[in-house]
């Protein structure tokens, strides 16, 4: 749970980075998760957040590269970012592949913009491409 609540976290921030180009305030997390009661992993948040962003090229590249008849732009912005975690966990962290897949298509379920069943769909066939092409298979 702790290490969803960083996912959770991460996925706020890094909405709010994807919409304005700037770093949410840090309190008003502080706020929202201190209301809610969520305990998190604040390293594990950090990883997440800065490891996005630094390298934020190549996590775009390595999805562009897996998507067939799409583009990230044209994915929901919480999908995008959400995406845009997995990938990165499975580029850079030594958690399992399909561990990494079932967190996100969770949160995919629970916060994505659209409800529908073909999203996740969509995103767990993405996902699973994005491993399958990291382990180069």
């Amino acid at each position: 749970m702790v290490r969803r609540n960083s996912r959770i976290r991460a996925l706020i921030f890094l909405y709010n980075y994807d919409l304005t180009g700037e770093r949410i305030d840090e309190n008003y997390l502080d706020q929202l998760f201190k209301e809610a009661d969520a305990l998190f992993d604040k390293q594990f948040y950090e990883e997440l957040v800065n490891g996005v962003l630094d390298h934020y090229q190549e996590i775009n590249r390595t999805i562009n590269l897996s998507i067939r008849n799409w583009t990230l732009d044209r994915m929901s912005v919480v999908d995008r970012n959400l995406i845009r975690i997995g990938t990165y966990e499975m580029l850079y962290t030594t958690t399992p592949k399909p561990i990494i897949i079932d967190e996100i298509l969770d949160l995919t379920h629970e916060y994505s913009e659209t409800t529908s069943l073909e999203e996740s769909r969509f995103n767990n066939r993405l996902l699973e491409q994005i491993g399958r092409s990291i382990d180069g298979k």
